[in-house]
């Protein structure tokens, strides 16, 4: 059996910083990707940022040059580190990951940024 645990999230200041952790536990063989998506109300669900296996990144061209994904092979991890976080930022922020080729997504942490 697979679990998804996310955590980090919460309250900032425009301007302020975040980092959220994403971590697989269980019966994992691999992780092929993982990344994160945020849904802000009366809007689309947007991917935010992924990571492959092999460390490829890709990023929404919004947050380009303010958010970074990186991943912890050895303890099953991913990260995103929010810097720089603007109110447009704010939403609910979910994790997801393909692991043993099947997907796995959190419910997602609340990310506000005040202005």
């Amino acid at each position: 059996q697979v679990q998804l645990v996310e955590s980090g999230g919460g309250l900032v200041q425009a301007g302020g910083a975040l980092r959220l952790s994403c971590t697989a536990s269980g019966s994992i063989f691999s992780i092929n990707e993982m990344g994160w998506y945020r849904q802000v109300p009366g809007k689309q669900r947007e991917l935010v940022a992924t990571i492959t296996n092999g460390g490829t990144t890709h990023y929404t061209d919004s947050v380009k040059g303010r958010f970074t994904i990186a991943r912890d092979s050895a303890k099953n991890t991913g990260y995103l580190q929010m810097n720089s976080l603007k109110p447009e930022d704010t939403g609910v922020y979910s994790c997801y990951a393909l692991i043993n080729l099947s997907l796995y997504s959190t419910q997602g942490t609340q990310v506000t940024v005040s202005s």
